[in-house]
């Protein structure tokens, strides 16, 4: 295919106006001295808008803004004078010429590497797709760097330069993608993704290269990253195409592929074909990334003349026979040569485990070896296996093997056959010797959960009851085992509903009964139980430990605490836990069970641990999370009162916690381990343990913003305090109960609870404790309007603080004082006290209540109409709140902003902060939710 050229000549010379990269004027090829950057920035905007007038005043606005020198006009007409002094001595090609209202560079359009690559651009339209290729690989050769270098414009094209090589790219790589190029394409879709986050176009390109080169997974992993950003940051969905893009690659659309062709069948070596997979299940749902993952183990380009071992590792009842035998059945056709099938009875409870030596007669007969002719030896057994195999294509599917070393003889040589492993064991010994791949399946999303139970219950149920049966998917774990077992009884039982097995299984204590059939083989506790008899004694030991421990993980600190090991041995009876598939590593030293799994731990630990060694577990367990939950909460926070919290440490190992954000991060992690403590400790009857661990909580849910938790939990410790007749502990419980009241605007609740706490305090004749719960009691009086009264409590909370030397309380006192006077109008002495309170903060380091003075300091410097300085003790407080996670105080403080820039007549500016505040104070269910949404209304019609 021929094109013009992309240079014109004149006498002789070769002229070009380049501006796609650092502006330059080249000549015969080589670039032309412009000198300073006014004269290559007038340059620039002549090229960009050829043929066209340049107005004087577009001129100057581009050179200098709103700031151009008086002697404006003069320096343009020097810059003009020079570059026509430079085009004259190139040849005449190229002139400006004077044209009212302005200058026009007027040049044959070829001359402009910015026309070139739009008119290539264009040509492409349309063409088949290795014309399209070409063209526009051609036009995006033309970028030389950075658009305009340079040259310093206040106002360009540059913006719209950028998208059209943004556009070209994108289409250069459909092309691309369409010639079959997808491999050689995904490295630089990634990194085009990673600078244009938000480009949805992009990020479907690569989706589709990713899905077309076998690499259905990351395709899926792409599109999860963009959706969490997308609803998690900017709260939209992604864009129709893109949803349906990503709804094919889960189906395996046949239209995202790429026709193949047909290829000629190998010849068949040695007289017997095998075809020995059992039938594959009728039900089988979901396992689109899984099957796409087995899918690429033959195009995976190992190493040459290495046997390709794929191991399919999961829980009991996760599915991995299914989605062997799925697979294997779907790609039968791939391996000519046959397919070879052992069951391996690893876990059977019926049989002892297969042995290799068995397996291979079995698999030597099927391959038309006569049965006198099978060696004695296990190795010179293995050797004719692996002989008759190595120039064959053959599938090989052991299913639930016992361990690696089972395994290991039944592998054959050569690199054209496939082995598919299925364990309850991780195998890692056939990854370190032998380079195995594994694939770990976790349980099925909720709608193949509800895709199994509606084929295998009848069709007719799922427009009626789709709700029921997502809700029997959960209460199955999303487990296929558990599903399928629910399927069956629903089958067997006509006169059942969806919703009456629902209600069954909604019963924890009997869930995994429901689960079981007549069948003694088909059971979700009995193949749970087959993997819990085949632990090790001190394996079985620490996973009863964890059946106590009813938190949503556990950590090596937990387990080294419920069995008294070191930290070293409770890691390592960890990983064989989660090699054996009853826990899943989540993340470094964090696993969890399946619900199911916990439900079954629980099970053991009530069944063979007698009454007295589950409470002392249970005792263990709250003692821990005691221990270093009072060491965190002081991190974040320093206490304000002199209560020490009566626990032993001895022999206990802790994680090393040294800073606050290390000990939010341990809360964050650790938070519903915590709530879980609670109950325990409350339901064992562990009443000081229970109410002083809640009191370690309050720190934190006061920064995060759990208003739910906070009440639920301090409930707890109320209880516990009152059932001890410890007066202290049920005054701080009631105190903390109020704060969750006060948060949520249930005032009068809260004035209640403050009243209690006040009155114990001052039986106990505690001045820290009187003046705390003072404190707060003044602060809901002056919430309430009863403006004396709050002031009487306050003062003399001041007065406390001020005695016993607490300088964050006074600071606390001075807070809630500069509320009452701001409520009263007293703006000046509101002010007066919030700076002092936030100087005796900052002098203690106390982030958090530093965070609410800047905001109270905003909001009367709003009140006195200095809204600079409010604008600045904001943005000082949000710096806070968000380096420390201080949820609520950074709602606080965007609520601020959102309203001084509805004052000052920032409309959009204030509707990004309010919505910012709105987010959490709903989470929070705060009271000044209702505010911001009458605010954030005002603002739609703007």
């Amino acid at each position: 295919m021929m094109l013009p050229s992309t240079t014109v000549e004149r006498a002789g010379a070769t002229l070009e106006f380049g501006v796609l990269g650092p502006v330059q004027l080249l000549v015969d090829g080589r670039p032309v001295p412009l000198g300073g950057s006014g004269v290559r920035s007038l340059l620039a905007l002549l090229v960009l808008d050829a043929n066209q007038v340049v107005s004087f005043d577009r001129i100057v606005d581009a050179l200098w803004a709103d700031e151009p020198p008086e002697t404006a006009r003069t320096i343009v007409h020097g810059y003009v004078s020079k570059l026509r002094r430079i085009l004259a001595k190139a040849g005449g090609a190229a002139s400006i010429r004077t044209q009212p209202p302005g200058y026009v560079l007027q040049v044959q359009p070829e001359l402009v590497d910015l026309h070139r690559a739009k008119r290539l651009i264009g040509d492409a339209s349309g063409r088949p797709a290795a014309e399209r290729a070409e063209l526009l690989g051609r036009a995006l050769e033309l970028w030389r760097g950075p658009v305009l270098a340079g040259a310093q414009l206040q106002k360009t094209g540059q913006p719209d330069i950028d998208e059209l090589r943004l556009v070209a790219v994108e289409e250069r790589v459909a092309a691309d993608l369409e010639l079959g190029r997808h491999a050689e394409v995904i490295g630089e879709l990634r990194r085009l993704v990673d600078d244009h986050p938000f480009r949805e176009r992009l990020l479907s390109l690569l989706m589709l290269a990713q899905y077309r080169s076998a690499r259905r997974i990351d395709a899926l992993v792409s599109y999860r990253r963009f959706h969490r950003y997308a609803t998690e940051e900017l709260g939209i969905d992604p864009g129709p195409e893109l949803r349906q893009l990503h709804e094919q690659v889960l189906r395996d659309d046949p239209g995202l592929r790429l026709p193949t062709r047909t290829q000629a069948g190998r010849q068949v070596y040695g007289p017997v074909i095998p075809a020995q997979l059992p039938a594959a299940t009728s039900a089988f749902a979901g396992r689109d990334v899984e099957l796409a993952w087995l899918d690429g183990l033959q195009h995976g380009g190992g190493v040459e003349g290495a046997i390709t071992v794929a191991g399919v590792v999961g829980p009991a009842g996760i599915g991995k026979t299914a989605l062997a035998l799925t697979w294997a059945h779907r790609n039968a056709g791939a391996f000519p040569d046959g397919q070879l099938f052992a069951a391996l009875r690893g876990f059977d409870p019926g049989h002892e485990p297969t042995s290799p030596a068995e397996v291979l007669t079995q698999f030597l007969l099927a391959l038309g070896v006569p049965a006198e002719a099978i060696p004695f030896d296990l190795n010179e057994r293995a050797g004719l296996y692996r002989s008759l195999l190595a120039e064959r294509r053959v599938l090989v599917l052991l299913d639930d093997a016992r361990d690696s070393e089972q395994v290991r003889p039944l592998l054959p040589a050569g690199s054209g056959s496939l082995v598919v492993v299925t364990s309850r064991r991780r195998l890692d010994g056939l990854v370190a010797r032998g380079g195995a791949r594994l694939l770990a399946l976790t349980t099925l999303s909720s709608e193949a959960s509800v895709r199994l139970l509606d084929f295998s219950t009848g069709h007719q149920r799922r427009s009626a009851e789709i709700d029921s049966l997502r809700r029997l998917a959960a209460l199955c774990g999303h487990l296929p085992l558990a599903l399928r077992i629910a399927a069956a009884r629903l089958a067997a039982s006509p006169q059942w509903t969806v919703d009456d097995l629902v209600g069954e299984l909604a019963d924890e204590q009997h869930r995994l009964r429901a689960l079981d059939l007549e069948d003694a083989d088909t059971s979700v506790r009995g193949a749970f139980d087959v993997s819990y008899r085949t632990l090790h004694p001190d394996l079985a030991e620490t996973f009863r430990a964890i059946g106590v421990h009813e938190g949503a993980s556990v950590s090596p600190h937990v387990v080294a605490a419920l069995t008294e090991v070191d930290l070293v041995t409770a890691r390592r009876r960890l990983r064989e836990l989660a090699s054996a598939h009853l826990l899943a590593e989540t993340r470094a030293d964090r696993y969890t069970l399946h619900d199911l799994i916990r439900l079954h731990a629980r099970e053991i630990a009530a069944t063979e641990l007698t009454g007295q060694q589950r409470t002392r577990a249970v005792e263990k367990l709250v003692n821990y999370y005691l221990l270093v939950a009072d060491r965190a909460h002081r991190l974040i926070r320093p206490p304000r009162d002199n209560h020490v919290a009566a626990v032993s440490g001895e022999g206990v190992e802790i994680p090393m916690l040294a800073s606050a954000e290390q000990a939010l991060r341990w809360f964050d992690t650790e938070w519903p381990n915590l709530v879980a403590a609670v109950q325990l400790g409350a339901a064992a009857g562990l009443h000081r343990l229970t109410w002083q661990l809640a009191l370690c909580l309050r720190t934190y849910v006061y920064l995060r913003g759990l208003t739910s938790d906070w009440a639920a939990v301090f409930e707890l410790g109320l209880r516990a305090a009152r059932a001890v007749g410890d007066r202290d502990g049920e005054s701080r419980m009631l105190r903390g109960l109020g704060n969750a009241a006060e948060l949520v605007g249930e005032y009068e609740l809260a004035l209640q609870r403050y009243v209690e706490a006040h009155t114990i305090a001052v039986y106990l004749d505690d001045p820290a404790l009187i003046a705390l719960t003072g404190d707060n009691l003044g602060g809901i009086l002056s919430e309430l309007r009863r403006f004396d009264e709050a002031e009487a409590h306050l003062n003399t909370s001041l007065g406390l603080y001020r005695q016993i030397g607490d300088g964050q309380g006074e600071a606390i006192a001075l807070n809630n004082l500069g509320v009452l006077v701001q409520d009263r109008g007293e703006n000046e002495k509101a002010f007066e006290y919030y700076r002092r309170a936030f100087q005796l903060h900052r002098d203690g380091d106390n982030h958090e209540d530093g965070a609410r003075s800047l905001a109270n300091l905003c909001w009367v410097s709003r009140q006195l109409g200095r809204y600079t300085e409010a604008e600045g003790y904001a943005r000082d407080g949000l710096r806070l709140a968000q380096t420390y996670g201080m949820a609520y105080v950074e709602a606080m403080l965007h609520h601020q902003l959102g309203e001084l820039h509805l004052e000052q007549g920032r409309g959009q500016a204030a509707r990004l902060e309010l919505n910012l505040a709105l987010a959490v104070y709903r989470r929070m269910r705060s009271p000044y939710a209702d505010a911001v949404d009458t605010l954030l209304a005002g603002l739609a019609d703007v």
